[in-house]
């Protein structure tokens, strides 16, 4: 409880401290400080918000045990009147401070970038991949996201071999960040004649939208081309070097970008998914360093590690990673994601909080 009281009394110190700058002509002046500064101090308000509750909480409590100890017996009743409704309120604020003070992700608060492929069961699988964007979509607009693709391969079966899109909204990766893996369909394809049910696969990355001051990528690891778009898209796209090509030295990643209408607008939009693809790159031998897995992570978050299974001839949807079954594939697919989304929400907060008390 002292450890507790002490941590917030910090964070309550910084909250102040951030208030002060915040007025500081200096940081006014400076756009990209206001806004670190306003997100960090929006970070900290839900907990100095609890604590100042808590505080008067306890200092009532205190007063009400001192009168307790009065000779007068119609002051006593009062203070014990009052102990009795005063120790569940602090419980109650003890509870909730406890999740709060539980670390977060820096990353939850970012937009996301998601990158969809059709893996195993050829044209199956990339319908599947179509299928699992519409799904993200129709989710996404349900809680008001704004989507913009970044680069995209249709399969001409339907669907696509690769989706790449950025999601822009509040707390997107943080309800995103678990869809990263195998997703597994099993279901009768329309080209199959003999009814016989499939098993296909598209696989999910979701990766921060790395903003500038996340990482720090020099000119220098970078080698930038441009070229000729090839394959569809517009009859503007093959008359020009418009394509972008850029790679990574450091650690060999590649963006091919193409589908803009100017080499200015695929050049943003490479150098975007190169700070993502970078960022995350550098986030996982980081985590491998610390000890493969962090406890607080539940699963891999691995392209490859198998998370879910969509079965349509049984409307069923499972993610194997916390044994959670749903019989309502119908309507999940149509961006009603928010039961498993939450499952996964409140199993990472379990996870986080028992770590917490085993450190």
């Amino acid at each position: 409880m002292d450890a507790m009281l002490q941590r917030l009394e910090g964070m309550y110190q910084r909250y102040n401290e951030i208030n002060e700058l915040l007025m500081d002509p200096q940081i006014v002046s400076n756009p990209r400080e206001m806004a670190r500064l306003s997100k960090e101090q929006a970070s900290l308000k839900g907990a100095v918000d609890a604590y100042l509750k808590l505080k008067e909480v306890l200092g009532h409590i205190e007063q009400a045990e001192e009168l307790l100890h009065e000779n007068d017996a119609d002051l006593k009743e009062m203070a014990q009147m009052e102990l009795e409704e005063l120790t569940p309120k602090k419980e109650e604020l003890i509870e909730h401070l406890r999740v709060l003070l539980i670390p977060k992700d820096p990353n939850d608060d970012h937009d996301a970038i998601v990158e969809i492929r059709g893996a195993a069961g050829g044209d199956e699988g990339n319908i599947f991949a179509g299928d699992l964007y519409r799904m993200y979509v129709k989710y996404g607009e349900s809680q008001g996201w704004k989507f913009q693709v970044l680069e995209m391969s249709e399969s001409e079966a339907g669907g696509f071999s690769q989706i790449s899109f950025l999601v822009k909204g509040n707390e997107v990766y943080r309800q995103l960040k678990f869809e990263s893996g195998a997703h597994r369909v099993q279901r009768v394809p329309k080209t199959e004649t003999q009814g016989r049910i499939h098993t296909s696969t598209a696989t999910v990355l979701v990766m921060p939208d790395a903003e500038e001051q996340d990482i720090e990528i020099n000119d220098s690891d970078l080698t930038i081309e441009t070229h000729r778009a090839s394959g569809a898209g517009g009859q503007h796209i093959n008359k020009t070097d418009s394509a972008v090509r850029i790679v990574h030295l450091p650690t060999g990643i590649t963006v091919n970008c193409q589908d803009g209408r100017s080499q200015i607008e695929n050049r943003e939009t490479a150098l975007r998914l190169i700070r993502a693809r970078v960022y995350e790159e550098y986030q996982r031998r980081k985590e491998e360093e610390e000890g493969a897995i962090r406890r607080s992570k539940i699963g891999t978050g691995d392209r490859s590690e198998k998370i879910r299974t969509y079965n349509y001839p049984q409307n069923r949807v499972t993610d194997h990673r916390i044994g959670f079954t749903l019989n309502q594939l119908d309507r999940i697919m149509e961006g009603k994601m928010d039961d498993i989304i939450n499952a996964l929400l409140e199993e990472e907060q379990r996870v986080k909080m028992a770590g917490e008390e085993n450190a």
